[in-house]
């Protein structure tokens, strides 16, 4: 239906940029003409464009002027084949990828790249019979091509930096991505340059956008009775089922007002989706939950979809991610999560970066070095009044490499820094823990134990300076000392952290670590998971993306 519907117009969109003059063109480089085509033998299709053309339409229309190069090299490989026309008409890439935009603009709310590509435009620029016409709809369909491919693997350029983001952005090789495309279509997908989460949650953004054409799930009205719980009866009930139905939570063919124990196992399902303890009881954090608007979600989604972008194609087989709303750690092996642990991450104050590096030593029973910033603001204040707080805290001072009497310190004539080095000895009190795993890095951020196993019990945990508490440190520290070229029985590792003498041990080989922040992401059961924006990321991203 949709090819037999091509056989009206699209030359509008054309001959309004033709009329149109190029405004600095002086200053651009001029592209590169063909000397020796790549693919000079390679026979592709009887439909030869002109390239004088092509080259003339690239240097013109200075909208072109961030991938003409690009655009410029795919048409010499080909010796100026074309690209998406066939027997007269559109070849089978072509249609696909005509399909993945409409695809795109659906579910992004995106019709800005299909603009001169509507069905009727294609038609008249291909049967009017005009070879210019149709070198243009050709040259039209491959620049669309890579403005599609920056905006759907790309992402926004924006300043990651501005963004607190300090993992670089991954190069996107499109060129590659047009040649699979044009050549077969059905291995395309394969090199997509994005990640399998950035592809599970692409799905979701896809389940989400149908749940909204449909009217979005229902809100649940309040409730005079919370928590709603296994046994009651009331409207509301039915209503919660509707809504957990749509989201796939419930799957049960019942639409009583009996709160059943069914209903409640999938309570819970979504209650740990949403991050929330899986008591399986409707409480006020559930039912504000619950109430966030479908629109709301698709926003998340999209904006996390946009962070899924800048990071590389694919992953190490094993590797530590700790994702920063979540609050928790991910051990990967083999692609796949081996186990997880929950962590303490920075306050909003000292929020934790987000940044990758390579954890490469264990520092057993460490020795804590406070921080100048916690220095100023929490240490000097204490040792004005009270010089003997240092030593009921286990910590010394230590200058020049050796330990001084912090007696002979006068601490008032400090401000906000010292210029020694106040450190906490090792023991069950030090802050660091019983152990410490080390990854170089420019913000000093690490991960480490905690005598403060209190904050495990809560469900949002952002309280640290900013390095990251692990709840299960002698695991991890087991799990890194596995490999047989530094194998390390658990018993010494236990013997280690207890012995209150600081002891480093290097990892080899170094283990990935990924410090990540998404709110939204499918977990590797396919669940859709959604946490709160903590340090206010989103937000920004949002302003940057849509402008608000």
């Amino acid at each position: 239906m949709f090819r037999r519907s091509l056989v009206l117009s699209l030359a509008l969109l054309f001959i309004v940029t033709l009329i149109a003059g190029c405004k600095g063109c002086k200053n651009r480089r001029k592209l590169r003409r063909q000397n020796e085509a790549l693919y000079a033998q390679q026979r592709y299709t009887d439909y030869i464009l002109d390239s004088t053309l092509i080259l003339q339409e690239l240097e013109r229309d200075t909208t072109l002027s961030d991938f003409a190069e690009d655009v410029n090299d795919f048409y010499q490989r080909r010796n100026y084949q074309a690209a998406w026309l066939s027997d007269g008409g559109l070849s089978i890439s072509a249609y696909d990828f005509l399909n993945t935009l409409r695809a795109y603009e659906a579910d992004f709310g995106d019709s800005s790249l299909g603009r001169g590509l509507a069905e009727a435009e294609i038609g008249e620029m291909l049967f009017m019979g005009a070879t210019e016409k149709k070198a243009l709809l050709d040259l039209k369909l491959t620049t669309t091509f890579f403005r599609y491919a920056e905006k759907a693997y790309g992402g926004t350029r924006v300043d990651l930096k501005d963004l607190e983001w300090y993992i670089p952005r991954m190069k996107k090789d499109y060129k590659r991505l047009l040649d699979s495309l044009v050549s077969s279509p059905s291995q395309y997908a394969e090199y997509e340059p994005v990640n399998d989460y950035y592809k599970a949650l692409k799905k979701a953004l896809v389940q989400y956008r149908a749940i909204e054409k449909k009217g979005g799930w229902p809100i649940i009205p309040p409730v005079t009775k919370l928590p709603m719980k296994a046994g009651d009866t009331s409207a509301a009930t039915v209503i919660l089922k509707d809504h957990l139905t749509l989201t796939g939570d419930y799957i049960v063919p019942d639409q009583s007002a009996t709160y059943t124990d069914t209903l409640a196992a999938a309570v819970r399902r979504y209650q740990e989706r949403v991050g929330l303890r899986p008591t399986g009881r409707v409480d006020s954090l559930t039912l504000a939950e619950l109430n966030t608007p479908v629109s709301a979600r698709i926003r998340e989604i999209m904006l996390n979809m946009e962070r899924l972008r800048w990071l590389p194609d694919s992953t190490p087989a094993n590797y530590i991610l700790v994702n920063i709303p979540e609050y928790r750690l991910h051990v990967y092996e083999d692609h796949k999560v081996a186990w997880n642990m929950d962590v303490v991450v920075g306050n909003t104050a000292t929020a934790t970066s987000i940044f990758t590096g390579r954890l490469s030593v264990v520092e057993f029973s460490p020795y804590w070095n406070v921080p100048q910033s916690i220095i100023g603001k929490e240490l000097l204040p204490k040792l004005r009044k009270d010089p003997g707080y240092l030593s009921r805290a286990n910590m010394e001072v230590v200058r020049n490499g050796e330990v001084v009497d912090p007696d002979d310190i006068r601490w008032s004539k400090y401000d906000k820094t010292v210029p020694f080095v106040i450190r906490q000895r090792p023991g069950n009190d030090n802050s660091l823990g019983l152990v410490a795993f080390f990854f170089p890095n420019s913000f000093d951020i690490f991960l480490h134990d905690t005598p403060a196993k209190s904050f495990f019990s809560e469900n949002s945990r952002a309280f640290s300076h900013g390095c990251i508490r692990l709840s299960q440190p002698e695991r991890l520290a087991d799990y890194l000392f596995r490999a047989d070229s530094v194998r390390m029985p658990p018993d010494t590792i236990h013997a280690l952290m207890h012995r209150h003498i600081e002891k480093k041990v290097p990892v080899r080989p170094s283990v990935p670590v990924y410090i990540v922040y998404f709110t939204a992401w499918v977990d590797q059961d396919g669940l859709v998971n959604f946490r709160h924006d903590i340090y206010g990321h989103d937000a920004r991203l949002s302003k940057e993306i849509f402008g608000r």
